[in-house]
């Protein structure tokens, strides 16, 4: 392993360069004005995964090209690893916040400047560039490696999965890796084994056929934005729990472990309220925030809307209301399941004088990984040789649902393994790659295959 570490150590000047080369394609998949961006993008991608030694080719979908790169055949049965990555990236808006160029990589002091740096193009480069040292320097890898890149992550890979089925012979692997998202300090690596899957619904309230005046007609009909304030305002009890019927029964309590890791990540209380601007943090009793917002359910109001919203006065009871909701789910719940529930208990409350109406219903799965697998131990291994400080188990309470499409298709489960750090501006102007991560990860992705080897 000297050989690969000195490799890296050595060749980080070039290894930047490179990466400024790559982020300055504005491969952004939420415009088709940059349709053409992405092609190039993805082309560059395909020829640098062969100038490192990869064997590597343009995939067409009915969107944005897929890259597919391999490490050179060899006999014998070895561990099989695929690494997912994306190329397209968010829109850089509000130009007039960024303090650089958004595709120029612009370093200041140790951070990398521009849109993808972070999110995802950083992250992928940093497995390429640690293969590249077994690579170059003939260092055997215990491990044979398939690299999966998309353009379309950043608006919903609906490629992708048509593209998992297709290939699955060709994909058939033992484990996936994904760097795509973050660790919680620098000091603190972090395999995040845990993630929260989505129910989402909007919920439309009638009542008159059209908009009532106030004065002439209100107080002898039900006002549809009282009707939907008082039902969503029963959803939850006085100590925050979700009142839907059987709602907890398959929720996958939190081991005396998960809990102190996650005491380690989070720190105080005050400064989290402070942080978020709140007088006072809220939520389900008995429950600290952080196991609240990566490990236990939720139901929220997204969006809210009913009448007048101009401005002035319009008295008016307004002919409907509506609202647009999720519930963020955790390991044990199943969307469909949750989904059923949900409306059948709207159902029920909703008064008789008012016709409901549900639409956009929709859901992904919760996803984990046991944190004492084999495979999570092997990432543990990985992190703190890279890293060189004890890495931390995390959840987090969003959602990934390519993690399921993996697990569904090819069967296997996914190792979150992110280098971005959370003031990464992931998503906002300034985006930025903290350099000594980008180095570790490297370093970490390097001991990834001798620790899945074993």
């Amino acid at each position: 392993m000297k050989t690969v570490l000195d490799y890296l150590k050595v060749n980080q000047p070039r290894f930047l360069e490179e990466l400024g080369e790559f982020l300055r394609f504005p491969s952004i998949s939420a415009q088709p004005e940059h349709r053409g961006d992405l092609l190039a993008c993805a082309k560059w991608l395909t020829q640098h995964c062969a100038s490192i030694g990869l064997t590597a080719k343009l995939c067409p979908t009915k969107g944005n090209p897929i890259v597919l790169a391999r490490t050179p055949a060899r006999s014998g049965r070895r561990p099989r690893v695929l690494i997912y990555g994306h190329y397209d990236v968010q829109p850089p808006d509000p130009l007039e916040l960024w303090h650089s160029q958004p595709f120029e990589a612009t370093r200041r002091g140790r951070n990398l400047f521009a849109r993808g740096s972070a999110d995802d193009k950083g992250q992928l480069f940093a497995h390429l560039k640690a293969v590249e040292a077994y690579l170059k320097t003939g260092t055997e890898l215990p491990c044979d490696l398939i690299f999966v890149f998309e353009g379309e992550e950043e608006v919903g890979s609906e490629s992708l999965t048509p593209f998992l089925r297709q290939m699955r012979k060709q994909l058939a692997c033992d484990a996936v890796v994904v760097s795509d998202g973050d660790m919680p300090a620098k000091d603190m690596p972090a395999l995040t084994y845990g993630l929260r899957g989505t129910v989402a619904l909007e919920v439309t309230l009638r009542g008159p056929a059209r908009d009532l005046h106030s004065g002439i007609f209100g107080g002898s009909v039900e006002n549809p934005a009282t009707a939907l304030c008082r039902l969503l305002a029963q959803m939850h009890d006085a100590k925050g729990r979700i009142t839907i019927p059987g709602f907890y029964d398959d929720v996958r309590p939190l081991s005396a472990l998960e809990r102190k890791e996650l005491r380690r990540i989070f720190g105080s209380e005050e400064k989290y309220r402070r942080m978020l601007g709140v007088p006072k943090l809220h939520g389900e009793a008995g429950y600290s925030s952080i196991e609240r917002t990566v490990a236990r359910p939720t139901f929220e109001i997204n969006g809210l809307t009913s009448g007048y919203q101009g401005p002035g006065g319009k008295t008016i009871v307004p002919a409907w209301s509506r609202a647009k909701l999720t519930l963020r789910i955790v390991p044990g719940q199943k969307p469909e399941k949750v989904l059923k529930s949900t409306i059948a208990y709207l159902k029920k409350l909703c008064p008789p004088t008012v016709r409901m109406e549900i639409t956009d219903a929709h859901g992904s799965t919760p996803y984990l990984v046991e944190p004492t697998s084999t495979h999570a131990k092997a990432a543990l291994r990985a992190l703190q040789a890279g890293f060189g400080k004890k890495p931390v188990l995390t959840r987090e309470g969003g959602s990934i649902p390519i993690v399921n499409d993996f697990k569904q298709v090819l069967g296997v489960d996914t190792l979150l393994l992110g280098i971005a750090l959370p003031d990464a501006n992931i998503h906002s102007p300034d985006e930025r790659l903290d350099l000594d991560c980008f180095a570790a990860g490297q370093r970490m992705s390097a001991w990834l295959w001798q620790e899945l080897a074993r």
